[in-house]
């Protein structure tokens, strides 16, 4: 077990530094995984089950209804930005570091509300998992999902990724797909006797940068597609004319769309090359008609806008569970090497999480 002691009854603020200070890049989240379990299980209200790096702690007060609130406990690499810092700027406390958006600050009101609010006016499941940063087949949610399905059961969900402490309403989905152009091989002092691959990734750049993206509205929120080169890759060596070059696209488009249906439209888009479709994820609608996500809205007093990135609140989804984000932080801060949050923001969304758990539905 961890030989790190999580207070959770500690200042929220505090208690997301602490967690930022555990180093969990994806893959390496076993030490904050055990410092999570072990504080929730000197919990009695509270049942512990871990899977791999997951720690999940469930009330059963024999509630008629059950909600579930999840978060992931690791982050993208560490770019000289841990451990934390405690900064002012314009009068206010700010938390600096990585993990502090994305989404440890979430994770750590996840913590406080989880051992502090004992009677909530619903079964509460608490879902920490590992690996979300990375490829959707590690996902630590996903194999939750696969190996334990009796665990996440419920009318509603929350994902307390970063939102601003407002209340973002599903997700887009996201697609990539590989763009491969082939060419013929020659020396570069005979180039005419080849065909260059890398040029004719020219013509699909140039459309890349004048693509101008829909608007889509999807139960009453527009969410915005994008699509963008990610990533290049062609040749062999810097004297011999390149025989294939691979242009890798990123497509998120709205949640009215299905996978098949993105791919469909990615691969209507370009022409003279292969197109092979190497990962995608669907989108969630917005999910705000059941009267559970009505009630979340009226407790935590806030707006309520589109999710522009993927999360796991598609997921819940596929299972028929309207989910809904809501986190303290910037999401356009998450990654960033000056990762941030104000603490006012983790205030507001223990606030509101808080009046959620208390408030009768």
């Amino acid at each position: 077990m961890s030989s790190t002691n999580l207070n959770l009854n500690s200042d929220v603020a505090e208690l997301t530094r602490e967690l930022c200070d555990i180093e969990s890049v994806s893959g390496n989240e076993r030490e904050i995984a055990d410092a999570i379990e072990s504080a929730l299980r000197s919990f009695d209200h509270l049942s512990v089950v871990r899977d791999g790096d997951a720690v999940v702690a469930s009330t059963n007060l024999g509630r008629s209804k059950r909600v579930i609130i999840a978060g992931h406990i690791d982050t993208v690499p560490v770019a000289n930005n841990l451990p934390t810092k405690l900064m002012s700027f314009e009068r206010e406390q700010v938390i600096w570091g990585r993990g502090s958006v994305d989404m440890k600050a979430g994770v750590a009101v996840m913590l406080k509300l989880a051992a502090t609010v004992t009677e909530p006016v619903v079964d509460v499941t608490w879902v920490f998992y590992d690996n979300e940063e990375v490829e959707a087949s590690k996902n630590g949610l996903g194999r939750l999902m696969r190996n334990h399905p009796e665990l996440v059961i419920g009318g509603f969900a929350v994902l307390c990724e970063p939102t601003g402490s407002i209340v973002e309403g599903g997700c887009n989905g996201t697609l990539r797909a590989e763009l491969v152009f082939s060419g013929k091989k020659a020396h570069s002092a005979r180039s005419w006797m080849g065909e260059n691959a890398i040029h004719k990734l020219g013509a699909a750049l140039e459309f890349l940068s004048s693509f101008e993206p829909a608007e889509v509205e999807v139960d009453g929120l527009v969410y915005k597609e994008s699509l963008n080169a990610v990533l290049v890759s062609g040749g062999i060596a810097t004297n011999v004319i390149a025989d294939k070059a691979t242009l890798t696209v990123n497509y998120r488009f709205a949640p009215s769309k299905t996978q098949a249906q993105a791919g469909d439209y990615v691969k209507s888009l370009f022409s003279g090359c292969e197109i092979n479709i190497v990962d995608s994820a669907p989108g969630a609608r917005p999910g705000l008609q059941s009267p559970e996500a009505k009630a979340f809205v009226a407790a935590v007093g806030t707006s309520v806008h589109p999710k522009y990135g993927w999360t796991d609140v598609a997921r819940f989804s596929e299972l028929g569970i309207p989910a809904v984000n809501y986190g303290p932080g910037d999401p356009n801060k998450a990654h960033a090497d000056d990762e941030s949050l104000p603490a006012s923001q983790i205030y507001a969304c223990e606030s509101g999480l808080r009046n959620f758990l208390t408030s009768n539905l």
